[in-house]
């Protein structure tokens, strides 16, 4: 149920959670306590009732430190990519990856994208 709301809301919704999520996230760890996800989909309009809430937590909590993840809340959402966006993914990344060492340093990123 909650997946479907979600996904009607659309994207910007979905982006607009991770902003607001790195935003208040404390630590600058990647994850979010209880409080701070149930105070984020409050934000966004995304009030689900208390014993829906308990469920997605056991779902998208890390069993070692009750914390939950953006990274894995979008793979719980969206699920994974499919083959056609992962060899997109994979063939951008082989062309930022100028010295094909698995890493790609933002100065090698600047040579290849322009935001503007």
């Amino acid at each position: 149920m909650f997946r479907e709301t979600l996904r009607k809301r659309g994207v910007r919704v979905i982006t607009g959670l991770g902003k607001h999520f790195r935003h208040i996230e404390k630590n600058r760890n990647g994850f979010l306590s209880q409080a701070d996800f149930k105070e984020a989909l409050k934000v966004f309009h995304l009030e689900i009732p208390e014993g829906d809430f308990e469920s997605l937590w056991l779902i998208l909590a890390d069993d070692r430190s009750d914390k939950v993840d953006y990274g894995e809340f979008t793979r719980a959402i969206f699920g994974e990519m499919n083959e056609y966006r992962k060899a997109f993914v994979r063939k951008a990344y082989m062309k930022l990856d100028f010295n094909k060492t698995g890493r790609v340093p933002m100065v090698d990123i600047r040579k290849c994208y322009c935001a503007k």
